[in-house]
């Protein structure tokens, strides 16, 4: 009995000093990942007091059809041999001390340098509050305003206003102009303060000024309201009423229709085509006050025109509009996005021949135009056959000078006024003498 009881108080003494004495030595020895990762592979036994390793025998398996494999299977196998590890034995307080004194010589060694990056580290982290400058202030409002693409409207719009067949004021041109981009700033900044939460996911919008908190949202709604509320009275009062109904509108179908349906319905993209195909519309009514087949005709061109711009662009952007939740052709109907491409852009050719059916331009204007229509028709036929980013991207910037050369070879184009005065003096003639001739 006093032997086992001896046994028992030795046992558990030396038992948490040998768990120690053994983690010590293993950290010394430097035992890594890589060891147990070789221990998958081997079997440890002991024979004769000496460890050794050996590789684990393989059952006979099917023959390879590879002969490199079976080259790799007749080959010898190497026999690991691990050296015995002699024990040292130290008093454990020896151990302790000197892992105590290199772990502080470490610690002091190291306490200059790494300290200061984390500080850095921790305080790059933290939220910080963004102070808004004067001087970033205009560039933050031309990007919320998407000061780019209110460019290309406002130029439509002026295109519109220069192909209408009345004679050219400045001062009606210069208040369309402005009350039409002020439309477009409106309309684009209630767009960005809707889509924070989407354009957060995607990378070609995740720089915008909600999305990184350089303005709060109440900055931008006042902005869209003091851009949209003087627009719309500069378009009714300084223009004419139908001008100003057709921007309301406008501003409308962009931020109530268009926005939401991005993330419903691929429909989203003809509504889309209808808001950039009315600012023309809106300079032929600025010029002529009335709406005929002449402002219908540009609004047309601008409609098939942003299908293969639109639709090569969203190409390149498919996983960025997935990721941020936009329900659009190119993610969800590949094929159909490429096929309405392609239409529109023989369309195109079509709408290109009304313009002088409709007494716009002269037939000069068909003919000149063939080549640049045809090019981008070649191109989104690529685009319908190869289906690839290279193709896509080729369509989207031939778009992008194809529109300005199209609307200026329109207004080259241009019949003149004393052309249709003149034709309009000799139908006038013509009918004056039906009426003597009838009078007896």
């Amino acid at each position: 009995g006093l032997f086992v009881w001896h046994l028992k108080n030795t046992g558990i003494r030396q038992v948490p000093c040998q768990f120690v004495h053994l983690c010590r030595v293993a950290n010394d020895r430097l035992v890594t990942f890589q060891y147990f990762n070789f221990l998958k592979r081997m079997y440890v036994t002991q024979y004769n007091k000496d460890l050794s390793q050996r590789a684990k025998p393989k059952s006979d398996s099917v023959a390879s059809p590879f002969p490199e494999l079976q080259q790799l299977d007749q080959e010898k196998r190497v026999i690991h041999k691990i050296r015995p590890v002699s024990p040292v034995y130290q008093p454990l307080s020896e151990t302790l001390s000197r892992n105590e004194l290199r772990e502080v010589k470490s610690a002091a060694e190291t306490e200059g340098s790494v300290a200061p990056v984390r500080a850095e580290s921790k305080e790059d982290r933290q939220w910080k509050e963004m102070k808004l400058r004067l001087d970033d202030l205009p560039g933050i409002l031309a990007r919320l305003s998407k000061i780019k693409l209110t460019a290309l409207v406002v130029s439509t719009a002026s295109a519109g206003f220069a192909m209408a067949p009345v004679p050219f004021d400045l001062t009606c041109f210069l208040l369309a102009s402005l009350g039409t981009g002020l439309a477009s700033c409106a309309a684009n900044s209630i767009n960005q303060f809707f889509e924070v939460p989407f354009d957060s996911n995607m990378n070609r919008t995740k720089n915008r000024p909600l999305v990184r908190g350089q303005i709060s949202p109440l900055l931008a709604v006042c902005f869209a309201a003091s851009c949209g509320v003087p627009g719309i009275a500069l378009l009714t009062l300084g223009v004419n009423p139908l001008t100003g109904a057709l921007g309301a509108f406008n501003i409308f179908l962009y931020t109530c229709c268009y926005t939401p349906m991005k993330r419903m319905s691929i429909a989203n993209t003809w509504v889309g085509a209808v808001v950039g195909a009315i600012p023309p519309v809106m300079g032929w009514t600025a010029a002529t006050g009335t709406l005929d087949a002449g402002g219908l005709l540009l609004g047309g061109i601008l409609y098939s025109w942003q299908f293969p711009h639109f639709n090569a662009l969203s190409w390149g952007l498919r996983e960025d509009y997935s990721r941020g939740g936009y329900c659009m052709m190119s993610v969800t109907h590949p094929g159909l996005c490429r096929r309405v491409a392609l239409r529109h852009c023989l369309a195109l050719i079509g709408l290109s021949t009304l313009a002088p059916v409709l007494d716009m331009t002269t037939w000069t204007f068909p003919v000149v135009s063939l080549p640049i229509n045809l090019y981008i028709s070649y191109l989104a036929f690529r685009f319908y056959r190869d289906a690839d980013r290279s193709s896509s991207r080729k369509l989207f910037f031939c778009s992008l000078w194809h529109l300005p050369m199209l609307l200026l070879v329109m207004f080259t184009c241009k019949k003149s006024l004393l052309d249709k005065e003149d034709k309009g003096d000799l139908l006038g003639g013509d009918h004056g003498r039906a009426m003597e001739i009838r009078l007896p």
